[in-house]
């Protein structure tokens, strides 16, 4: 059997060590574990990017900006030509979208569903071919793909452990962090910090939608006072785990639910403790041991006066466990080893 692998990524993000990216920065992790364990690995994803292995650019040189969808093909066909040309052992479709091109591949594609169902197409899953298998990031998010055929399971995403360190001085704030959007609601996380008395740092970025622009101006800039509301357009990935490190908690303020979120594994990985509203879906990411899960501002606010109540090490040790990049990779391994006994026991019967 071959020991080659194929990661699909999405077209038009980089998959580089810093990815802000959840997705990305789980292809990153995954593709380095693996390779650590002696797969030869090959990334499609867009120039730019960062890989252990081979690269497979979606784009070449200067290319200029085109359609979307244009890309998108184009990235595909890349992609089935590369499956024509050399033998991989499987395709691991991360970018939610190649696995409609399957049929034109040789062997199995294993398509990893990152996004809740209500984000993709609503033809996305008709008429899809024999070799495609799929897995969810978590159980909630399965729950929601149940008649979906050849569903292998569950792999959450991890986090290489080495980079989150634990320890260090701890200050005095809680923590909000993504981009700026009504569905992350950080005027929440706001209003809870300052019912339980204490500071707040908001970091991410601001991207230039007018939806997000219009919601940044009304309901979250007016509320920064640079002292008790702090706000920080994150530089980089060393920036993202120092704050990190340094707050009393987490506060995860979506009023949607959440498919499963990389950066409250970062956060345990660092040792800080999360407090998600429970309307997120986050149970399986946020367990007792590790955090709370609360039903508005106002419990919200009193589980900020009980953070000091979670261990560091407890944090730690569930991603270890769970989400960690030798726990993401094993299941992987798993889910191959199944698909080639069944090609193999396939073979026989022929």
């Amino acid at each position: 059997m071959s020991r080659r692998l194929l990661l699909v990524a999405y077209p038009s993000l980089p998959v580089v060590e810093t990815s802000e990216g959840g997705t990305e920065q789980a292809i990153w992790t995954l593709e380095r574990e693996l390779a650590s364990r002696g797969w030869k690995t090959e990334v499609a994803a867009c120039t730019g990017s960062t890989v252990n292995g081979a690269l497979l650019a979606a784009r070449e040189g200067a290319e200029a900006l085109d359609d979307f969808e244009e890309r998108k093909r184009k990235h595909a066909e890349r992609v089935v030509a590369a499956t024509l040309e050399r033998e991989f052992a499987m395709v691991l479709d991360q970018s939610g979208n190649f696995f409609r091109h399957a049929e034109r591949v040789r062997g199995y594609v294993l398509a990893t569903l990152h996004l809740p169902r209500n984000r993709y197409p609503a033809d996305a899953f008709e008429a899809v071919a024999a070799n495609v298998y799929f897995n969810c990031v978590s159980e909630s998010q399965r729950s929601t793909f149940r008649d979906l055929p050849r569903m292998l399971g569950v792999v959450g995403n991890g986090v290489a452990m080495e980079r989150y360190p634990i320890g260090g001085r701890r200050s005095d704030y809680v923590l909000w962090m993504g981009s700026i959007c009504p569905e992350k609601a950080p005027h929440l996380a706001i209003a809870a910090a300052r019912k339980a008395g204490m500071p707040i740092v908001l970091a991410g970025h601001v991207y230039p939608f007018q939806w997000q622009n219009r919601y940044w101006e009304r309901e979250v800039k007016p509320l920064i006072d640079g002292r008790e509301v702090r706000w920080v357009e994150l530089a980089g990935f060393g920036e993202k785990v120092k704050l990190m490190r340094a707050a009393r908690g987490l506060l995860v303020s979506s009023k949607v639910p959440e498919v499963a979120t990389l950066l409250t594994v970062e956060a345990m990985a660092c040792g800080t403790p999360v407090i998600a509203f429970e309307s997120s879906k986050l149970e399986e990411m946020v367990p007792k041991r590790t955090g709370f899960l609360v039903r508005g501002v106002e419990e919200m606010a009193e589980a900020c006066g009980k953070l000091s109540e979670i261990r560091a090490q407890g944090c730690r040790e569930f991603v270890r466990k769970e989400h960690s990049a030798r726990s993401m990779a094993d299941g992987y391994e798993a889910m191959i080893a199944n698909l080639q006994e069944q090609e193999r026991m396939e073979k026989r019967r022929r």
